[in-house]
Formats: structure tokens, sequence, C-alpha cells
């Protein structure tokens, strides 16, 4: 039975809340207060903490920071009856795992607690990776709530404390060296090197120096001795990015390295010895490449131990609330600026946008957008053209209507529960309204599920 930690000064609340939480097989133990609750959080362990905003001797915010820096794995939902965008980002980038508004109805409670617990939780930082263009990785790896990142999180721990060769798949801009760098820093090679190579940047003439390295003099130009990147990744891992790029002759050169774990530089008449694991990416299909001959099946074979996709942007739309609270913290840093958080108005464009150029298209849009705010939030007016403009086309059947139109909300709302076969959560994003919003108007209207 999961264990609940209520906090709220509503006695009556409180009372009906626990009884209608213990119905559904949750342990539930209820303060009234601030350091109340301070005193039991740090005395008691729970799998949740669900707590009011506002407490007569505190805040829930407060009580937040105490929870992260006690207990940090315990996940935390706010609810409150001031509903306010300023007061849910600070929430969530103080680490709450979500917040709910009152009143809210008793299948939405449900699902927030439901959500939280089955949660993954954001991965540790990275640090900039070597011999490589700036890219997503130069940031963290944020794991989001969406049945797709929890899969995704759910694969790099399980192969990342093996030694096997991993193939990462997924369009440009999805963050797969992010990926990588995630899968080195659980294994047992995280205090190693871990070495990222741009293979579609490497001129064919001079990948084997890339790669193995040469001595001074081998070749014009070669004016000194130079390790190449197996070497420098010994013991570490190896990251080859775009690996599909590499002519035939180099995927020759890469699969007689990796089957006698031996390199050896240009010029040079001694081994050397390497222990690297290898980890690739490709936004190709390789296995058609191997079908027309372009890739050689044996160093597929090789290279393809385990596969991990990342999924785009468009399949991860539950996260895109963290993705862009995550973007705009690491904005705020790099251009020594202050804002706050999005209106609702800019989330929903967010929302409906297709994002073709995936995480690294959202990163640049949320740090053109807070580089040209001058004010708290974010708004509409400093987002780019096309953003706004592929918002409106990409918008669903159900979504091409104004929810707000009184004449066709009640039948714009039936047929989007339709759709969603009943489920109010995925109907609510149908129509770009909160989940309160959709209970609200499910009982306004009288609409019988």
């Amino acid at each position: 039975m999961k264990s609940i930690l209520l906090i709220e000064d509503d006695v009556a609340f409180s009372n009906m809340l626990k009884r209608f939480l213990e119905k559904h097989n949750y342990g539930v133990s209820i303060s009234y207060g601030f350091e109340d609750a301070k005193a039991i959080i740090l005395k008691d362990d729970f799998d949740l903490i669900f707590t009011d905003l506002r407490l007569p001797d505190g805040d829930g915010l407060e009580l937040l920071e105490i929870v992260k820096q006690h207990k940090e794995k315990t996940p935390v939902i706010l609810m409150t009856g001031y509903a306010e965008v300023s007061t849910a980002v600070k929430a969530m980038k103080q680490g709450a795992i979500d917040y709910i508004s009152k009143p809210f109805n008793q299948d939405e409670v449900l699902h927030v607690i439901n959500n939280a617990l089955n949660s993954a939780p954001i991965v540790e930082s990275k640090p900039k990776p070597t011999e490589k263009k700036e890219s997503l990785s130069n940031s963290e790896f944020v794991t989001g709530i969406s049945s797709t990142s929890k899969k995704l999180s759910e694969y790099i721990q399980l192969v990342g404390p093996t030694d096997m060769s991993v193939l990462i798949t997924g369009e440009s801009g999805t963050g797969k060296e992010v990926v990588a760098k995630s899968i080195h820093n659980i294994s047992s090679r995280k205090n190693k090197p871990f070495v990222a190579v741009d293979c579609g940047a490497i001129p064919n003439e001079i990948a084997a120096s890339e790669f193995f390295g040469h001595k001074k003099g081998s070749f014009t130009g070669a004016i000194s001795d130079k390790k190449g990147h197996f070497e420098s990744a010994n013991f570490g891992t190896l990251f080859l990015d775009e690996v599909g790029n590499l002519s035939y002759e180099n995927q020759i050169q890469l699969l007689r390295a990796l089957q006698e774990r031996r390199v050896k530089p240009i010029g040079s008449s001694e081994e050397i010895e390497v222990d690297i694991r290898l980890v690739t990416a490709t936004n190709e299909d390789l296995l058609k490449a191997v079908e027309a001959g372009d890739f050689r099946e044996d160093l597929y074979h090789r290279l393809n131990e385990f596969t991990i996709k990342i999924p785009n942007l468009s399949e991860r739309k539950d996260d895109i609330i963290i993705f862009a609270d995550y973007f705009l913290d690491k904005a705020n840093v790099q251009l020594n600026k202050n804002v706050i958080g999005f209106t609702d108005e800019v989330l929903n464009i967010f929302h409906n946008y297709s994002w073709p150029g995936n995480l690294r298209e959202f990163g640049n849009v949320v740090k053109r957008a807070t580089l040209l705010t001058t004010g708290d939030f974010i708004e509409q007016s400093v987002l780019p053209a096309e953003l706004k403009l592929g918002s409106s086309q990409g918008s669903t059947a159900v979504q091409s209507k104004n929810f707000s139109t009184k004449d066709n909300e009640k039948d714009l709302i039936i047929r989007a529960l339709e759709q969603a076969n009943n489920n109010k959560t995925h109907a609510a994003k149908l129509l770009n309204v909160t989940r309160k919003t959709l209970y609200n108007k499910i009982k306004e209207y009288g609409i019988n599920l």
C-alpha cells in the first residue's frame, strides 16, 4: 500500500479526501500545518506528499524546498485555489512533480496521484563532451512523464550498466548524444573518458588519422604525433554520431579495430591495445543501407547489440512543459536573464506545434524568446512566426473550432471524449484546455459518460 502525507488546514476537506484515498488503497496520514508537517517529513518516509499551497503558518513552496533537501526522491504535489501560471512554474522549478487546482474532481486527483507515483525522476547532469560541436548534449538528460519518455529511460537504465554496444536511432535534434552520455554515466566506465565524434564531419581521407592517430612525418601535414579517438577513449566510451556517413573503406577499418581491439596509428609499427565501449547513433535506416550495399552487414550487427529509438518531440507532448521549463532555466543562465515562465497561450502553441527540429529547435526557440522578453513571462509576440502558423495549421479536427464558442462547446466536448475513448486527460489535450476546465464543462453541460 502506497503511503501519502496529506497536508491541509481545512479539517473537513482533508478528512473527506483521506477517506476517498483510503477507499482506493492508499495509506493516508494528515497534517494540518507547516511546522507539524515539517516534523513529520523529517521523521517519517512517504511515497508521496500532497500539500496545500497556503498553510496557516507557512506555504507549500517552503515545504517543497524542505522535502527536496531531506527527502529528495519523494514526489510532491501542490494543491491550490490560486491557479496562477507563476505559482505552477515556480513549483515545477523547485521540484514539484505536479500541481492541481481546487476544486478538483475525484477522477482528476486519482490521475494526478497515479502519475506522480509512476513518474521517473530527472537524471543527473552531464559535463560538456569533447571533440564534437556544441549540441543538446551540453545539457541535462531530462526524463519526462510521457509513456515514450518512460520507456526511453527504462532502456537507458537497463543497458547502461552492461558493456553492450548500443545503436541509438532517432531524428536529428532528438538528443542522441545526451542519451549516449547518460548510458556512459551509469556504466562502470563513468569515471573514464567519454569521447564523442561526429562522423559526418570527418573527411574520408583523414578518417584513419582521426580514429587511430598518426606519427609525426607519416604524411604531408603530420607535423606532430596525434592521438586518435580510439586511444583517447581507452577504458571509456567512444560515441560515434551519424555512423551511417562513414565510407565503406572506413567501415572496414572500424570493424577491424572492434574485432581485434587493437589500433595502429598511421606511420607506426606498433599496435595499441584498446578497451572501449562503443555507442553509435544515426538518423538513417541502417538496415536499408545494408540492403543497398552501402553499409556492411557484419559491422551493423557489431554495432547493434542493443537498439534505443529516441521518440520525436511530437510524440512527447506530455513533456512539453518540463522541457520548456528546463530550456528556460538554461537560457536565463546563458543570457543573464530572470524570466519566470510562459503564458498559457504560449504553452498552448508549444503543445500544438509539430516541432520538426525536435528538442534542438525547441531549445533555440525558448532561448530566442527569453532574449526578446522584457517582462516576467514569455508571450506569444516574441515567438517565431512559423511557430504560431504551424500551431494553428497543426490543430486537430476537434481543435479547429473555438472551444469558447458557446453554441458548439458541448458538441466539441462530446466529440473529443469519443475520440479519446472517454479518457478525460487525453480529451483535455485535444481541446487545449486544462483537466479542471474540462471537468467543469462536463458538469456544466450535464454530459453523461
